[in-house]
């Protein structure tokens, strides 16, 4: 697994116990980090740490983007684990420009086939698909 996907990884773990603790990032950071085991260089530490500030500051943005995009289902009905992949990733194609957003999709299907229950990784792309070619024609 390379440091990219770990840092990754990790930006989703802190994602998703955000949802349930509503403590700040930093407090998060520290405590996903030390149960992760992982090492972690000076720019996957960085990443880490804007991707998941950056998904947190602009959380309401992310949730509408979402919630515009899922076809008869209830936001409210998403399970934790694909709403986290979906926060993290809907930042990245919204805010990351400089990445293609194919990257942040296909990073969304593996965080969904290794965490995600059976279907979670269809639920996931179908959602980050519609919202990359909305967002592609602004």
């Amino acid at each position: 697994m390379g440091m990219m996907h770990k840092a990754r990884v990790l930006a989703f773990q802190i994602i998703y116990s955000w949802d349930f603790k509503n403590n700040s990032a930093s407090e998060l950071y520290e405590s996903v980090k030390a149960l992760s085991n992982e090492e972690f260089d000076e720019s996957a530490e960085a990443y880490v740490k804007l991707t998941v500030c950056g998904t947190l500051e602009n959380i309401e943005e992310i949730d509408s983007r979402i919630k515009a995009n899922i076809k008869n289902w209830n936001f409210d009905r998403i399970s934790k684990v694909d709403l986290a992949i979906l926060r993290l990733s809907v930042y990245g194609l919204l805010y990351q420009k400089d990445t293609d957003g194919k990257v942040f999709i296909n990073e969304a299907i593996k965080l969904a086939n290794e965490f995600g229950s059976d279907d979670s990784y269809k639920f996931v792309n179908g959602v980050l698909d519609s919202i990359y070619k909305k967002n592609d024609k602004n």
